[in-house]
Order: structure tokens, then sequence, then C-alpha cells
């Protein structure tokens, strides 16, 4: 099987397509939601997810707070789906995110939240789903029907729903001009050869997938992706976090990922790539780098909080490029199925 064959690449490479139709469509139900959280400003956010949506969801945390101060939590869905219990959060407003909007314990969390007071916000891209009739208002991912397993254009179409809903509501003119070239920068994106990590991964068993801040997101994505369709042991750290503790299993010949984006993160970023290699481990750094012993891939250059966008879609290449290398079939991961209901 080649990877070109495969849905996940077809449906990948339908990213910059779907996103120039959900900018532009998106554009008033979006303006309406961003002038409801400007007439009504929250105090905090709520953010519910699973899967690839909860990894979305840890990019709308960090650009919520970085664009708008307003404090943002992931919410544990199991509290409401399994324990019942209603948050209390009288003012603020809850993102619910997800390809399907049909898992109970994310529906039950997003109504959980309704009744505590929240202003709730669907990102779904199946219209009319439980997500959408929970809703006080639903910004659809306009992703298309998504066949492969592993999700790749509906993860993209909710980061760009999710910072065009950001940059106008935070009235960031530089973050909406970035956002009006995001699909022909996303076809750049996809055209980037990372093939460079494909001797190194192919026979891998373990891998470090790290990046921090608005980037932090798609390093789990990633990661998860490397489980789901390449059965590699994938785990995704910040650059901070990973020297606590689990630097110490990067020995000679450990495969790190590393996905930077040009913002005040990167500087650190660059330096751990360093600490990797004279520590013998195979690093593969997500655009220019000066650090010995380093793989620079190439990436293309955005407003900073978009270029994890564009990273996420140069790996959805590589990883469907990898898991067909390593005799796995990226539509049809074992033991998954496209929708997980889970309680």
């Amino acid at each position: 099987m080649r990877a070109e064959g495969t849905k996940m690449f077809a449906e990948a490479a339908e990213a910059p397509a779907v996103v120039t139709a959900q900018l532009r469509d998106n554009a008033g139900i979006v303006a309406r939601a961003a002038a409801y959280l400007r007439a009504h400003p929250p105090t905090a956010a709520l953010i519910c997810g699973r899967g690839s949506s909860d990894n979305a969801g840890v990019f709308a945390r960090y650009l919520i707070e970085a664009e708008t101060g307003v404090l943002t939590s992931p919410t544990p869905l199991a509290l409401s789906s399994v324990y019942g219990l209603t948050p209390r959060i009288p003012g603020g407003v809850c993102f619910a995110v997800s390809q399907s909007g049909k898992s109970p314990d994310l529906v039950a969390a997003a109504a959980a939240a309704k009744a505590g007071g929240a202003f709730v916000i669907a990102l779904v891209n199946v219209e009319g789903s439980p997500l959408s009739d929970v809703a006080d208002l639903t910004v659809p991912l306009r992703a298309g029907p998504e066949l492969s397993v592993a999700a790749t254009k509906s993860f993209i179409a909710s980061l760009s729903a999710i910072a065009h809903l950001i940059a106008e509501w935070s009235g960031d003119a530089d973050l909406s001009a970035g956002l009006k070239d995001l699909p022909r920068q996303l076809d750049a994106a996809w055209k980037q050869d990372w093939s460079a990590a494909l001797p190194a991964l192919t026979d891998a068993t373990s891998l470090y997938v790290v990046g921090r801040g608005v980037g932090f997101g798609v390093a789990r994505e990633a990661a998860l992706k490397l489980k789901e369709t390449c059965g590699l042991h994938a785990e995704a750290f910040s650059t901070a976090e990973v020297r606590h503790g689990p630097m110490a299993l990067v020995k000679t010949g450990f495969p790190v990922l590393l996905l930077p984006q040009s913002d005040a993160t990167r500087d650190d970023a660059e330096d751990l790539a360093a600490d990797f290699a004279r520590r013998g481990a195979r690093v593969f750094f997500a655009g220019a780098t000066t650090a010995p012993g380093v793989v620079a891939l190439p990436t293309v250059h955005s407003h900073p909080w978009l270029e994890p966008i564009l990273l996420i879609q140069s790996f959805y290449r590589l990883a469907a490029t990898l898991s067909t290398a390593r005799g796995f079939d990226p539509d049809r991961p074992p033991y998954l199925n496209k929708v997980t209901e889970t309680v």
C-alpha cells in the first residue's frame, strides 16, 4: 500500500479547500459569536473535547488566554457524565469541539456547563448533531465527510475555526490578516518534504514529540496520530516539562520530533534540540536551526499563532507515509472506530 492511495492522505490534502470555504461561509456566524462575547465578557471559559478535538482544545486554551486574558480550563467530562455534577460557571462560556457531536460524555458536559450558567458554543463538523442541539450557538467546521478513522482535515478545520473566532473576538487585525492567507499556506505546508525523518522512525518503537505554548496542542495531536496510525509509542511533552524527568529516557538513537512556532518559545526549543543531540538522540526540528547534529525539516512561515496549523499539515503527510512504511493501514487503525461514544 502507498500512502497516496489512502483516505488519510487524500483527506489531509483537502484541508486548504476546506479552510477556504470555512472562512468564507462562517464569516457571519463567527461575527455574531464574537459580538456576543464582546458584549458579554465571559468570567471564565471551559473547553470540552475528546481525542483530536481535545488537542484542538489545548490550542484554543492558549489562544483564548493569550488573546483575551480570559481564564480557560479543560472540562473533566466524567464529572458530569459519570458523577452527575454541574459546574458553576455563571457568566462563563463553554467551547465544545467535536467532529461527530455524538459522544455522550461530551454532550453531557456541554449540557452541564449550560445548566451551570455558561453560554455554549459548539464547533462541530456534523450539523444537527446532539451537541448542536445542546449548544446556544454552533460554528460549523465544514470539513465535509471524513472517512478515514484518523482525523486530519477535521482537526485542521477545528483549529482554523478556533483561530477565526478568537481573532474576531479579540479584534486582532494581524491574526485576521494571517487567516486570509492560511489556505494558500496550508497548500504549501502539504508540499513540504519531511521524509528525512522516515529512516529513523520506520523501525522506532518510541519517540517524543515536543512543543510549547500555542503549539503544544499539535504536539499532542502528532503523538496521537503516531500511536493510532503507526503503532508507535509516542509521547507529547512541552519543552519545559520534558526536562523534569522524561529526559532520562533519551539515549543514543532515541528519536525526538520538535514542533516549534516562531514566537518567544522558539529559542528554548533550539536549546532543547541541542541538548537532545548531545545525548545522542536523533532529533528532527521543524524549521531552520543552527543546533549541531539536528535535522531541520522545511516549514512555512506565518503568524506565530497559525504556524502550528501549518506544522500539523506537513506532519500529516509524513504520518500517512510512515504508517504504510511500517505496514499499517492509516485508514483502519486496529481497535478504533471513527466515532467513539464514551460515557
